[in-house]
């Protein structure tokens, strides 16, 4: 893990950091480098969604269909998940959320949870059309994981990883199709949240179309000044 300053590690104590942007934005890849550096968790609602579905749970079967349709699952759903994970004793300094809030409503949740706590909201840009190549072009390997792209970081072994030999697969989310309807279901429920914590003190806009390191220079650079 990346090091972290003296005052990086002050101005974090008892905040939540959310990461904003449309999906394949990289608000995955930014909460992960940026939880490392502060030590703190890193809360991804996808995450924990994707394992109710891998492990077959009655969560995980409700949740599925929709989120190989590229529709949002329930607020009441991912606020019970939310709200039971942020209670543990490793989110008592602070926490980074990836993927949540979504709704207005779901943000308002969140101002109750963190009871008066600074949020900081981060939101990372990029055009649609950046997006869908970005998204349709990725490559999963089946066993571990690891993320390829066709284009921009394509696999030595082809079709296979070639890390650990296993097949690449395209996550059904990641169909041009479906990551075109996710991109609707984005704008209409889940872009309102910049208006509603733009006002916020807090909150920093972060141009997306650049690499992940640069971006994350300016993720440490907003956080070790907060």
């Amino acid at each position: 893990p990346e090091k972290r300053s003296d005052s990086g590690a002050k101005g974090i104590m008892g905040k939540v950091i959310i990461l904003l942007g449309p999906p394949g934005s990289g608000k995955g890849t930014q909460a992960k480098r940026l939880a490392a550096y502060l030590r703190v968790p890193h809360i991804s609602t996808g995450d924990m969604l994707r394992e109710a579905v891998a492990q077959g749970t009655e969560l995980g079967r409700q949740a599925r269909a929709i989120m190989d349709a590229g529709q949002l699952v329930s607020d009441e759903i991912v606020d019970g998940i939310v709200r039971e994970r942020v209670l543990r004793a490793d989110a008592r300094d602070g926490y980074i959320l990836d993927g949540y809030p979504r709704t207005i409503r779901q943000a308002e949740v969140l101002q109750e949870l963190v009871n008066g706590n600074a949020l900081i909201a981060l939101n990372i840009h990029l055009e649609d059309e950046d997006l869908v190549r970005r998204l349709s072009g990725r490559r999963t390997c089946q066993a571990q994981g690891h993320i390829f792209h066709l284009q921009t970081h394509p696999s030595a072994a082809g079709d296979q990883c070639d890390q650990d030999g296993s097949p690449l697969i395209q996550r059904s989310d990641d169909r041009e199709d479906v990551v075109r309807q996710r991109l609707s279901v984005y704008h209409k429920a889940t872009a309102p949240l910049i208006g509603f914590f733009h006002p916020l003190k807090g909150f920093h806009q972060i141009a997306g179309d650049r690499t992940a390191e640069e971006v994350f220079e300016d993720v440490r650079s907003i956080v070790d000044r907060a």
